[in-house]
């Protein structure tokens, strides 16, 4: 009884302590085994998902270790070697995106032996728009910016898009220069016609591309050029277009992430209006393939939103998929520490949904 007027001296009623109290209990006798998840102490929070063999792994380790002797004809192999796939050939252009932030000498070198490279192009402009304007603009509302970086970020955003926009002609198919593109486009505050047309260019050349719409995404979110209805609509619509298979759905899930950020965390609206689009991405993401690298860390983010609107019954069953790992961007936003967070999360789906069986 001491701890209940303790309670109560602080503010918080009987009724409150006893649900607490009672869930305590749920929790401390809960077996995940019977509710087919892994036991607690096998959680691991260093990884998203299960280790993965990269058949590019061997590639990528000679490109890094050729950039950083200054060679490039490691680099240009590594990405030649994506084909078409317009998502990979992005994902390792971005990673000599970042070697270059490093030592750009061996991109030099590079774009002066081939000229005509529209990968090498791509590299520069997007190190243009990365290296030289977001470190000075960095990735905050416009209003915390201070009014002489934001001088100098706009000064330097036309000779990025120039760059995207010469990289583009000299790689006429490939999507990865207008990603460049719709990134420095928001930046460069162009008005809703313009980027749509932008975007209208990327779809034309890959219409389910991934980091391009992420890039949309946060044109069209309220803290840039767009608002909330904006950003809502241009996820589902991306989530409505994609194909089986495509991550694309998860799109929806990053503009739920972005509106958290914005308004703090808070309880989800539980209606069908906000049910529905969860549940299509849960449907969409069950057709992607296992082998897909992006799909553990959308599984997080589809877990984690499930249980915030309060959809147990959808995320128990993506717990279960997840399995022992719980290393991922929901569950480290707070001071429970990924393990606590995603099991708290999980037992709670697991309880109700056993509840709801009862």
């Amino acid at each position: 009884m001491i701890s209940i007027f303790v309670f109560a001296a602080a503010g918080i009623g009987v009724a409150s302590i006893a649900s607490r109290v009672r869930r305590s209990r749920e929790r401390a006798a809960f077996d995940p085994a019977l509710h087919g998840l892994v036991p607690r102490a096998q959680l691991d929070p260093e990884r998203a998902g299960p280790p993965r063999t990269d058949p590019g792994h061997d590639a990528f380790v000679e490109a890094v270790l050729g950039a950083r002797r200054g060679e490039w004809k490691q680099a240009a192999a590594y990405v030649e070697a994506a084909g078409q796939d317009w998502d990979e050939r992005w994902s390792r252009l971005e990673v000599l995106q970042e070697l270059a932030q490093e030592d750009d000498d061996w991109l030099k070198r590079w774009r002066k032996a081939h000229p005509e490279s529209g990968d090498a192009a791509t590299v520069r402009a997007g190190l243009m728009v990365h290296r030289a304007a977001w470190a000075i603009r960095g990735g905050a509302y416009a209003h915390k910016v201070s009014q002489a970086n934001m001088d100098t970020f706009q000064r330097m955003l036309p000779d990025a898009m120039k760059a995207a926009h010469e990289a583009s002609e000299l790689a006429p198919a490939d999507p990865g220069p207008w990603v460049v593109m719709l990134t420095a486009a928001r930046a460069l505050n162009y008005d809703h016609g313009q980027f749509s047309r932008l975007f209208a260019g990327l779809q034309t050349r890959a219409p389910y591309h991934w980091a391009g719409h992420l890039q949309a995404l946060q044109f069209w979110c309220a803290k840039w050029h767009g608002s909330d209805e904006l950003m809502y609509d241009f996820a589902k619509r991306a989530l409505a277009a994609a194909p089986p298979g495509s991550v694309l759905p998860g799109v929806y899930l990053y503009a739920l992430e972005e509106d958290e950020k914005r308004t703090g965390k808070r309880l989800m609206q539980t209606g069908p209006a906000a049910q529905e689009p969860l549940l299509a991405v849960a449907r969409a993401l069950a057709t992607v393939p296992e082998t897909d690298p992006r799909l553990p860390g959308l599984r997080h983010l589809l877990a984690y939103h499930l249980t915030r609107c309060k959809m147990y019954e959808a995320a128990l069953p993506v717990f279960r998929e997840l399995g022992p790992w719980c290393g991922a961007a929901p569950w480290r936003k707070g001071d429970q520490g990924p393990v606590d967070a995603f099991d708290e999360a999980r037992t709670t789906a697991a309880l109700k949904v056993a509840q709801a069986g009862r």
